[in-house]
């Protein structure tokens, strides 16, 4: 039985997918359910809008757009909608994500991106989880369990 999805995945393009697999399988661990779309800020700025505008209507929690190069992608998500927006610099091109990482976290004030490290979906799935986490006492539950362990680890 799949779950309601809670994360909405958005990505630039197919090629991310790499990207993706560090977030869902974050997510999945803790049960969350998510969906995953490719849209562009640039191909398909109407259908990234409108995708942005009835999130919160369908449901989501949060939104994970990840982009590389200009990275116009979450900062697009952010501007048409009020749910937490956080992007992941992807890591291709010739500057190797440094461009996509400033372009993400340079937002203008009053629109802001949560934004993670380049090509960190891991830590993307986990604020994600943490936003849910406000709200959900099962995920929170499990996120401080997962907490708690991380100071038993190694490294």
């Amino acid at each position: 039985m799949k779950k309601v999805p809670l994360v909405g995945i958005v990505t630039g393009s197919a090629s991310d997918k790499t990207i993706v697999d560090k977030i869902t399988a974050v997510l999945d661990e803790f049960g969350i359910g998510w969906e995953w779309n490719v849209l562009s800020a640039h191909r398909t700025p109407n259908k990234t809008a409108q995708y942005a505008q009835e999130a919160g209507a369908r449901g989501l929690k949060a939104l994970i757009g990840v982009a590389g190069l200009a990275a116009a992608l979450p900062g697009t998500l952010a501007a048409h909608t009020i749910l937490p927006v956080i992007g992941v610099p992807g890591d291709g091109g010739p500057l190797q994500g440094v461009d996509a990482l400033y372009s993400i976290v340079q937002m203008p004030p009053g629109i802001p991106v949560a934004t993670v490290g380049i090509g960190n979906g891991k830590n993307a799935a986990y604020l994600a989880i943490h936003i849910i986490a406000l709200q959900d006492s099962r995920v929170r539950k499990q996120l401080l369990a997962y907490r708690k362990s991380l100071g038993d680890s190694e490294g």
